[in-house]
Protein backbone atom coordinates (compact mmCIF):
# COMPACT_ATOMS: atom_id res chain seq x y z
CA UNK A 1 0.00 0.00 0.00
CA UNK A 2 1.08 3.44 -0.84
CA UNK A 3 0.27 6.94 -1.86
CA UNK A 4 1.18 10.17 -3.08
CA UNK A 5 1.44 13.50 -1.37
CA UNK A 6 1.64 16.45 -2.23
CA UNK A 7 3.60 19.08 1.21
CA UNK A 8 5.83 22.08 0.29
CA UNK A 9 5.48 22.35 -3.59
CA UNK A 10 6.90 18.73 -3.89
CA UNK A 11 5.08 15.29 -4.17
CA UNK A 12 6.27 12.12 -2.25
CA UNK A 13 5.58 8.63 -2.72
CA UNK A 14 5.52 7.30 0.79
CA UNK A 15 4.52 3.76 2.47
CA UNK A 16 4.09 3.06 5.76
CA UNK A 17 6.44 3.10 8.78
CA UNK A 18 8.64 5.02 6.10
CA UNK A 19 10.93 7.65 7.20
CA UNK A 20 10.52 10.82 4.89
CA UNK A 21 12.37 14.49 4.84
CA UNK A 22 9.94 17.22 3.74
CA UNK A 23 9.87 20.76 3.91
CA UNK A 24 10.33 22.37 7.04
CA UNK A 25 6.38 22.35 8.54
CA UNK A 26 5.90 25.14 11.12
CA UNK A 27 3.32 22.94 12.62
CA UNK A 28 5.56 20.10 13.20
CA UNK A 29 6.62 19.81 17.00
CA UNK A 30 7.94 16.90 19.10
CA UNK A 31 5.25 13.89 19.93
CA UNK A 32 3.08 15.98 17.83
CA UNK A 33 1.04 13.96 14.96
CA UNK A 34 1.02 15.85 11.39
CA UNK A 35 -2.06 14.90 8.61
CA UNK A 36 -0.80 15.03 5.14
CA UNK A 37 -4.61 15.80 3.58
CA UNK A 38 -3.47 16.40 -0.24
CA UNK A 39 -3.25 12.85 -1.30
CA UNK A 40 -3.09 12.78 -5.24
CA UNK A 41 -3.08 9.03 -5.40
CA UNK A 42 -3.69 6.10 -2.78
CA UNK A 43 -2.86 2.12 -3.79
CA UNK A 44 -3.93 -0.52 -1.79
CA UNK A 45 -2.43 -3.51 -3.97
CA UNK A 46 -6.32 -4.38 -5.32
CA UNK A 47 -7.43 -0.65 -6.45
CA UNK A 48 -5.60 2.72 -7.19
CA UNK A 49 -7.62 5.69 -6.54
CA UNK A 50 -6.60 9.22 -8.53
CA UNK A 51 -7.47 12.52 -7.34
CA UNK A 52 -8.74 15.48 -9.35
CA UNK A 53 -6.55 17.22 -7.97
CA UNK A 54 -6.80 15.69 -4.61
CA UNK A 55 -8.64 12.97 -3.32
CA UNK A 56 -11.62 13.90 -1.10
CA UNK A 57 -11.34 12.49 2.56
CA UNK A 58 -8.41 10.84 1.74
CA UNK A 59 -5.02 11.75 4.12
CA UNK A 60 -1.76 10.15 5.25
CA UNK A 61 -0.76 10.70 9.00
CA UNK A 62 2.70 11.07 10.22
CA UNK A 63 4.43 11.70 13.48
CA UNK A 64 7.14 14.36 13.99
CA UNK A 65 10.77 12.20 13.92
CA UNK A 66 13.37 15.48 13.95
CA UNK A 67 13.82 18.90 12.67
CA UNK A 68 16.96 19.96 11.21
CA UNK A 69 18.59 21.34 8.41
CA UNK A 70 20.59 19.62 5.33
CA UNK A 71 24.31 19.59 4.28
CA UNK A 72 25.67 23.17 3.08
CA UNK A 73 25.69 24.15 -0.52
CA UNK A 74 28.34 26.09 -1.63
CA UNK A 75 27.37 28.70 -4.41
CA UNK A 76 30.00 30.44 -6.03
CA UNK A 77 29.95 33.30 -8.30
CA UNK A 78 33.42 34.12 -10.61
CA UNK A 79 34.24 36.38 -13.71
CA UNK A 80 37.24 36.11 -15.57
CA UNK A 81 39.92 38.85 -15.32
CA UNK A 82 37.84 41.75 -13.33
CA UNK A 83 38.26 40.18 -9.78
CA UNK A 84 35.44 39.34 -9.26
CA UNK A 85 34.36 36.56 -6.63
CA UNK A 86 31.36 36.02 -4.27
CA UNK A 87 31.18 32.80 -2.06
CA UNK A 88 27.73 32.30 -0.46
CA UNK A 89 26.35 28.95 1.41
CA UNK A 90 23.43 27.70 2.24
CA UNK A 91 21.55 24.85 4.84
CA UNK A 92 17.49 23.97 3.74
CA UNK A 93 15.54 23.31 6.86
CA UNK A 94 13.55 20.10 6.76
CA UNK A 95 11.41 18.11 9.01
CA UNK A 96 11.49 14.29 9.14
CA UNK A 97 8.58 12.29 9.52
CA UNK A 98 7.76 8.89 10.23
CA UNK A 99 4.40 7.79 7.94
CA UNK A 100 1.71 5.76 10.55
CA UNK A 101 -1.08 5.31 8.41
CA UNK A 102 -2.26 5.88 4.99
CA UNK A 103 -6.61 6.18 4.68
Amino acid sequence: MFAIIETGGKQYKVAEGELLKVEKLSEAAEGKDIIFDKVLLLDDGKSTKIGTPYIDGAKVTASFVAAGRHKKVTIIKFKNKTGYKRTAGHRQPFTQVKVASLK
